[in-house]
């Protein structure tokens, strides 16, 4: 029998669940045998806080078994996926442009805990700083991808979409 694989995708503060980058890689999910892939909407509330326990409530609704869940989110969602496996280690963790170790921000640097890791940054990140999150991807010895790219990452969308794939597949999805 094959055990089902939740990916739960977190989109950024002023993005939504129906944004390229989400829509992209939820697809990218879909295409494996055995996923179910949800887009969590997190437009009602732009409160860190808050937007973690919708994750953690998107989660229980779908009955994800967290050792078959794999969490992706940009930006403040990034940082949300990373919370959300410092609190209940998960599958994998794939992080773009996540909201870490930034001053003033909750938690700004959660412990990771996930069988697989990707981070992807931009270096011409202007809104998540590429340093800290490098530090933070040192400190944790975390696999990190840095582009030629903004905070956005729309000029490597086929990259990121690519990288998803074969971080699903090294997840053993």
């Amino acid at each position: 029998m094959t055990t089902k694989t939740h990916v739960f995708l977190s989109h950024g503060l002023e993005s939504g669940p129906g944004s390229t980058k989400i829509q992209a890689m939820k697809a990218a999910a879909e295409r494996f045998t055995g996923v179910t892939a949800v887009a969590v909407d997190h437009r009602s509330s732009k409160d860190p806080a808050t937007r973690l326990a919708q994750m953690r409530d998107a989660m229980a609704q779908a009955g994800a078994d967290p050792q078959h869940t794999i969490l992706a989110g940009s930006s403040m969602g990034g940082w949300v996926c990373a919370q959300t496996s410092a609190e209940q280690p998960v599958r994998g963790c794939f992080l773009l442009a996540p909201a870490l170790a930034l001053p003033d921000y909750p938690q700004s640097s959660p412990t990771i805990r996930a069988d697989q890791v990707q981070i992807i940054h931009g270096w011409d990140d202007d809104v998540v700083p590429p340093r800290p999150v490098l530090a933070l991807a040192e400190q944790q010895k975390l696999p990190i991808l840095m582009l030629p790219d903004g905070h956005r990452l729309e000029h490597s969308l086929e990259r990121v979409v690519d990288e998803f794939h074969r971080f699903l597949i090294r997840a053993g999805v």
